[in-house]
């Protein structure tokens, strides 16, 4: 696990996913908690002994994963049966604010990767957290639950607060990324959506990926 320190965010890296640490004097937020077998708490107690409160991008395994070390998480109601029933859970919705040392994230609804995914914009410091909407992918785009319309609707959502968004720090690989992201992802899953993209199988998964002039999908 890498942990390295970006305008006072702890980011945590294992290389397959990221989450985000937030300090206040008195608590600690962590978003998201990685692969089960990551162990995020043992990170964040290298980190900081400070009570941790828990807070979800979307309901999926590799970011809910380390939730079994901890009591309670916030998570929006459309992913919540996702998570472990021994997990006390807390609904997040559009419009609320989260603060978490000198950030205050505005929660912003952008179902279509998962039904409940959110993104967390500070607008005073132009920052987004995107989760797995906005990244240069492959973002996962495959199974029942996924939305590809939805996703493209979320997109534009965001796209109309891109001048609120200077950085975006997404949950896979690189970062950080420029708002125009936003924009790249619009293209490419539209091109998707019209069947503009050539597909080739998976090995492994039960899906093809399809790569767009800027971001790739496994769909």
């Amino acid at each position: 696990m890498q942990v390295s320190l970006y305008n006072d965010i702890f980011i945590l890296d294992d290389g397959e996913v990221r989450e985000f640490l937030f300090l206040s004097r008195t608590t600690a937020l962590l978003i998201d908690t990685g692969f089960p077998g990551t162990h995020i708490i043992d990170v964040v107690r290298r980190i900081t002994s400070l009570p941790i409160t828990v807070l979800l991008t979307h309901g999926d395994g590799d970011h809910r994963g380390g939730l079994c070390d901890f009591e309670e998480c916030y998570v929006h109601e459309r992913d919540k049966n996702l998570i472990p029933s021994d997990v006390q859970t807390y609904n997040i919705r559009q419009g609320e604010y989260i603060r978490a040392g000198k950030y205050c994230f505005e929660v912003i609804e952008i179902p279509g990767h998962t039904p409940g995914s959110i993104a967390l914009l500070d607008r005073r410091h132009k920052l987004l957290i995107s989760g797995d909407t906005i990244q240069k992918g492959p973002i996962y785009m495959f199974g029942d639950r996924r939305d590809l319309n939805m996703y493209i609707r979320s997109l534009k959502k965001l796209w109309k607060e891109k001048d609120d968004i200077d950085v975006i720090l997404p949950s896979h690989h690189e970062y950080p990324l420029s708002h125009e992201y936003i924009e790249y992802c619009i293209e490419d899953a539209i091109a998707l959506k019209n069947g503009e993209l050539q597909g080739t199988l998976h090995p492994r998964l039960p899906c093809k990926e399809y790569k767009g002039k800027y971001i790739s999908f496994y769909a």
